[in-house]
């Protein structure tokens, strides 16, 4: 099997250097593998990526000297395949319908327990409720679905870095029961990140999924997912994140200077790919 390689970018923002140095890493481990590179955009959230900043995505992609297939995969062309999952595993009675807003979650979270992320764990509060109004999310109930696998353990293959940053060959056992009841359809958006992304994978045949390690724990929900809709679980490579000069992780929401903003400034691509190592 030709491997296949994708970089995946949301665009509610314009790309950085963090941003660079996964694409760039994923299209050298692709030509290093003899396998395909694909670009993926992330868009679900329509309202945040809007078709200026998608340009925005391929112009810098092809300032850095990149090349992708065509035609690329837009999320927000596939809500109907999305739904068309949902409603199965609505079918199978693993999944919910809730009302809360991040406020109900506070008050009724008090002090619990969090997520990877440090997000509160939902309490659970609509989870058994009935006749909820159309305006709701849907979460998975994660105890029910685990059952629904006999609790058997999830592993993933992990070729990324360990916690000492040397690189080898592992399996992972994966924990969604971390993240709690955790939403999988949206109030807004017919999808979530995490079902969205699963799907696709496994639609364009991803073999290698090579993202940071910020989403290296993301990976024990794409695991029950895959395993819940009879996918295939690709190799997973979490990469380390590129960190500014206060030692905090490059990111949008961060304000994190673009590309284009560099490229502006006189910066040349043949530097940004030796600043990386590429």
């Amino acid at each position: 099997m030709q491997p296949v390689f994708r970089f995946a970018p949301s665009p509610n923002g314009y790309l950085h250097l963090g941003h660079a140095y996964s694409a760039l890493l994923n299209a050298r481990m692709a030509e290093e593998a003899g396998g395909r590179f694909l670009i993926r955009i992330e868009d679900i959230d329509t309202l945040r990526c809007t078709s200026d900043k998608v340009a925005a995505c391929f112009e810098d992609l092809d300032w850095l000297g990149l090349r992708w297939e065509e035609p690329v995969l837009q999320q927000s062309t596939q809500f109907g395949r999305y739904q068309a999952v949902a409603e199965t595993l609505r079918a199978r009675g693993v999944l919910y319908a809730c009302t809360c807003s991040r406020g109900d979650i506070a008050k009724a979270a008090g002090e619990g327990a969090r997520d990877p992320d440090g997000a509160l764990l939902y309490p659970g509060t609509c989870r058994g409720l009935k006749g909820l109004s159309a305006s709701c999310a849907w979460r998975i109930d994660m105890s029910k679905a685990l059952a629904s696998l006999g609790n058997k353990a999830l592993i993933w293959r992990e070729e990324g870095p360990d916690e000492t940053g040397t690189p080898h060959a592992r399996e992972e056992r994966a924990r969604p029961e971390r993240w709690g009841d955790v939403v999988l359809v949206r109030k807004d958006i017919p999808t979530s990140y995490h079902l969205a992304v699963v799907l696709d994978d496994a639609m364009q045949g991803i073999t290698h999924v090579v993202r940071g390690q910020d989403l290296f724990h993301a990976t024990g929900v794409h695991r029950l997912l895959q395993k819940l809709l009879g996918l295939p679980a690709p190799i997973y490579h979490h990469h380390a994140l590129l960190i500014d000069d206060a030692g905090k992780k490059l990111a949008k929401s961060a304000a994190s200077t673009p590309l284009r903003q560099l490229r502006a400034e006189g910066v040349r691509a043949a530097e940004i790919r030796e600043k990386l190592g590429f």
